[in-house]
């Protein structure tokens, strides 16, 4: 009986959630989705000074980025750390693409196995929590080199 009684009760609160969350407008559901960093590894290439590593970066935060700057941390081919720098993305506009080349001295492009972003090592805009820039990073690659965070 009391599960009865339950269900009768939960059945068109249900109902309404489900009404609810479908008069929100397509945008408004999205918008949770879209708060982030998009960075791409593009591609590397080799270049007279090492290699030249491209990202594509989009910054989706409900604010510009006067300031972003991750630690980056290069492996070799057998998955062990050749070096870590730190990239300078700044600025970064609102709801805007951008392409980065970063021109490494004397890293050899076929030796890179993996890139890591570490951390981020400055982050700065109005209204930008602390922590946001690894919170809200989300990493994909072109490459077949593994990348992440």
């Amino acid at each position: 009986m009391r599960n009865h009684i339950v269900r009768k009760f939960l059945a068109p609160l249900a109902s309404v959630v489900i009404l609810a969350t479908a008069a929100l407008p397509a945008g408004a559901q999205e918008a949770a989705d879209d708060t982030n960093i998009t960075l791409e590894l593009n591609n590397l290439s080799p270049s007279e000074a090492g290699c030249l590593v491209t990202f594509m970066v989009r910054n989706s935060l409900d604010a510009a980025l006067d300031q972003l700057a991750y630690e980056v941390v290069l492996f070799d081919g057998k998955g062990l750390v050749d070096r870590m720098i730190v990239l300078d993305f700044s600025p970064l506009v609102k709801d805007k693409t951008r392409v980065r080349q970063f021109d490494l001295d004397g890293i050899s492009c076929p030796d890179v196995s993996r890139v890591l972003i570490n951390d981020a090592a400055s982050c700065a805009g109005q209204d930008v929590a602390d922590g946001t820039c690894i919170r809200a990073l989300e990493t994909t690659t072109r490459t077949e080199i593994e990348f992440g965070s």
